[in-house]
C-alpha cells in the first residue's frame, strides 16, 4: 500500500488487525460442511481455547482501541459529551438491530427466534465502553474493569443456582445459563445456554476497556519503539494473569470467564503490538497487509453482507423443498470432489473469504467506506 493513500494520522495497523479479525470470522463461520472442520477452526467444546475462540474477543478489543482515536477530539464540554453519547447510543442500537435482522431474515419467525448474537453483544459492549470513556476518567475505568471481572467471578462461583448449587461451571449448571433460561426461555443458541448471553457480557465489556487503555497509550507522547515495548510487556502480563486465574476460574469463551478476558486481551495486545511495530513504526507495508486493511475499513459491512449471503445460500434449495441447498451443492460439487471432506470444507471457506475480499476491494478502490 502506498503511503500516499493513507491519511497521515490513521493507525493503519488497527485497520489491518480489524481486517484480519473479520476475515477470521468469515472463515470460521463458513466451512463447506460443519461435519468436517480442522480442530483449530472450531471453538473449544467447553473449557480451554482454540485459535477460533480468540477472534471475537480480538474484535471487542479493537472496538476499545478505536474509541480514544474517535472520541478524544470531540470531547471537551458537557454539550459535546451529550452529543457524543447520543452518537454512541444510535450506533449501538444500529448494531443490535442489524444483529436481530440477520437472525430474523428470511423466515421472520419472531416467536422462537434467538435474540442474542455477535452484533448484539458488540452493540451493548460499545455502548458501555463508549459511555465509560465519555463520563469516566482512566482511574474510573480501571475500577470499573476490576469490579466487573471480580464481581463476575464472585457471581459465577459463589451464588447458588437452583438445582445445581454454587460454583457449577457446567453448560447447564452455571449462573449465566440459568439467568438466560429465565429471561429468554426457548430462545438460546444451545437450548439451555448461549455464548452471547446477558451476564457474560459484563466481562466482555472489560475486553473493550482494556482496548481503551491501549488506545490511550498509543496517543501518549512517546516514541513508537517505547509504545511497542509497553504493549508487548503488558501483553505478556495480561496473558500470564489469565493463565494463572484460569487454574481456579477456567478459560472459557462460552462463559467469557474473567481469566478468558485477561488471556485473550493479552494475546490480542501481543498480535496488535507486533503489527503496530511492523506497519506504523517500521512502515513495512505492502500486499501482506493491504488485504487486511481492505477488510478492516469496511469491517461491519462485509461481516453483515457475508453472513446474510451465506444464510441465503443455505436457505435457497435446488430441486424444491426436499432438494439440497445451493451452499451444500457448491461444497459437494465444486470442492469436495477434488479436495476431499476436510480439505474441501476448508477450500470452500477460503474461497468464500477470497470472494468477499474481491467484492470489498471494489469499494476500497472507489473510496467507499460504509460506516455503521
Amino acid at each position: 500500500m502506498r503511503d500516499a493513500q493513507i491519511p497521515p494520522r490513521r493507525l493503519v495497523s488497527l485497520d489491518a488487525f480489524r481486517g484480519l479479525t473479520i476475515a477470521g470470522m468469515i472463515l470460521v463461520n463458513n466451512p463447506g460442511s460443519w461435519s468436517y472442520i480442522y480442530p483449530p477452526l472450531q471453538h473449544a467444546e467447553w473449557h480451554g481455547w482454540t485459535p477460533t475462540d480468540l477472534i471475537f474477543p480480538y474484535f471487542l478489543f479493537i472496538v476499545g482501541v478505536a474509541i480514544p482515536f474517535s472520541f478524544q477530539r470531540r470531547l471537551g464540554t458537557v454539550a459535546q459529551a451529550g452529543h457524543l453519547m447520543g452518537h454512541v447510543l444510535r450506533r449501538s442500537l444500529i448494531l443490535i438491530a442489524l444483529g436481530v435482522a440477520m437472525r430474523a431474515i428470511p423466515t421472520f419467525d419472531w416467536g422462537e427466534m434467538r435474540l442474542y448474537g455477535v452484533l448484539q453483544r458488540i452493540g451493548i459492549v460499545y455502548l458501555i465502553a463508549g459511555a465509560s470513556y465519555i463520563y469516566l476518567g482512566a482511574r474510573g475505568r480501571a475500577v470499573t474493569g476490576g469490579v466487573l471481572l471480580l464481581g463476575y467471578w464472585a457471581l459465577m462461583t459463589l451464588v447458588p443456582v437452583p438445582g445445581y448449587g454454587a460454583g457449577d461451571l457446567s453448560p447447564e449448571g452455571n449462573l449465566a445459563a440459568w439467568l438466560d433460561r429465565l429471561l429468554m426461555p426457548g430462545r438460546l443458541w444451545q437450548g439451555t445456554w448461549d455464548p452471547e448471553g446477558l451476564l457474560s457480557t459484563l466481562p466482555a465489556v472489560v475486553t473493550s476497556l482494556l482496548g481503551i487503555v491501549t488506545g490511550d497509550w498509543l496517543q501518549a507522547d512517546k516514541s513508537g519503539e517505547a509504545k511497542t515495548r509497553g504493549m508487548l510487556t503488558a501483553a505478556a502480563l495480561l496473558a500470564a494473569l489469565g493463565l494463572v486465574w484460569g487454574l481456579a476460574f477456567p478459560i472459557n469463551k462460552n462463559l467469557w470467564t474473567s481469566s478468558f478476558t485477561l488471556f485473550t486481551s493479552g494475546t490480542a495486545l501481543l498480535l496488535f503490538g507486533s503489527m503496530y511495530w511492523l506497519i506504523d513504526v517500521k512502515r513495512l507495508r505492502g500486499p501482506w497487509c493491504t488485504w487486511m486493511v481492505v477488510f478492516g475499513m469496511n469491517a461491519i459491512a462485509v461481516y453483515v453482507a457475508s453472513g446474510m449471503a451465506s444464510k441465503m445460500l443455505g436457505y435457497i434449495r435446488i430441486g424444491g423443498e426436499d432438494g439440497t441447498s445451493i451452499y451444500n451443492w457448491l461444497y459437494e460439487v465444486v470442492f469436495r470432489g477434488w479436495a476431499g471432506d476436510v480439505n474441501g470444507s476448508l477450500a470452500f471457506a477460503l474461497s468464500y473469504v477470497a470472494i468477499w475480499l474481491g467484492l470489498i476491494w471494489v469499494l476500497h478502490a472507489k473510496r467507499v467506506y460504509i460506516k455503521i
